[in-house]
């Protein structure tokens, strides 16, 4: 039987899809029609196991599964012996501290001697202790943003994604605990044939996420601008010029980082270039 790497995903929730999402922009065959909690891959060599979230760190752990896909906010609650192997790019949310939008709490020393709801009772008592602050904690383990409507504590600490929900509830995001993405964890003790297919997702992974993070650009420049329009494009090592059939006229590919995108496209079109085509890419290997 082939040796398989063995991948814990949550079953439903905020992160399902977008691990399933990533999987298959990494080629990865996986498809859960009729709900299945544990699925193999027709064209790589991993299984797929569905399970809660809370669960996927223990697992994780003990070999059950190999890696999984979670969210950070899990694994530093959980806090078991795995390896945080690398973040995902998806599932990007912050955990933080929420009072009643009338009230005067300001920072959390404000908190001193409060009760606080949470579904995250490690990372907050670390807060907490972090700060000098000593408060009463109250575990729930859902609709958390409730609390202080009903009594039951004067603060929360829950996720935060837009804030719609805390919104709605009359609270205010005080203080940003951690911010949280969906990462990859791994099993310590990996044996070597399963090391080496988690390389190699890896490097799909890693290919998958570097095309997000990059536009390829397509532009046409006067050639006595040439010089100048290269400056503002290095792309991965420099651009590509090649000439048109119009004399005195040259095609310039190139790459540009997201973060840098609409700065460079404004500048390119105050050097001169023209027809200028930003182009999505689907996969980019270094």
């Amino acid at each position: 039987m082939q040796n398989r790497l063995k991948i814990a995903v949550q079953k439903s929730g905020r992160l399902y899809e977008g691990s399933m999402q990533l999987l298959k922009e990494c080629g990865v065959e996986v498809s859960n029609g009729n709900n299945q909690l544990r699925i193999v891959s027709g064209n790589f060599p991993v299984e797929i196991f569905f399970l809660r979230d809370d669960d996927i760190p223990e697992y994780v752990q003990d070999a059950v599964a190999d890696i999984g896909f979670v969210g950070q906010n899990v694994v530093r609650e959980k806090n078991k012996a795995v390896t945080e192997v690398e973040s995902l790019g998806f599932g990007k949310c912050r955990l933080s501290l929420a009072v009643p939008k009338n009230g005067t709490m300001q920072s959390v020393k404000d908190l001193a001697g409060k009760k606080i709801a949470t579904s995250y009772p490690v990372i907050l008592g670390q807060y907490l202790a972090e700060n000098g602050v000593t408060a009463s904690l109250h575990e729930i383990s859902g609709s958390v943003e409730i609390a202080p409507r009903i009594g039951l504590a004067d603060a929360i600490c829950d996720l935060v994604s837009s804030g719609s929900t805390l919104f709605t509830n009359e609270l205010r995001e005080m203080e940003t605990i951690l911010k949280s993405e969906a990462v990859m964890i791994s099993n310590n003790n990996l044996t070597a044939e399963k090391t080496t297919i988690l390389n190699s997702l890896l490097f799909r992974i890693r290919a998958v996420k570097k095309a997000k993070n990059n536009k390829y650009v397509l532009l046409n420049a006067p050639n006595e601008k040439l010089k100048e329009i290269c400056g503002l494009l290095p792309g991965m090592k420099s651009p590509t010029v090649l000439p048109l059939a119009e004399p005195g006229w040259s095609s310039v590919h190139s790459v540009i980082s997201e973060s840098d995108f609409w700065n460079v496209i404004e500048q390119l079109k105050n050097a001169g270039a023209q027809g200028i085509l930003i182009i999505p890419i689907e996969k980019m290997i270094l």
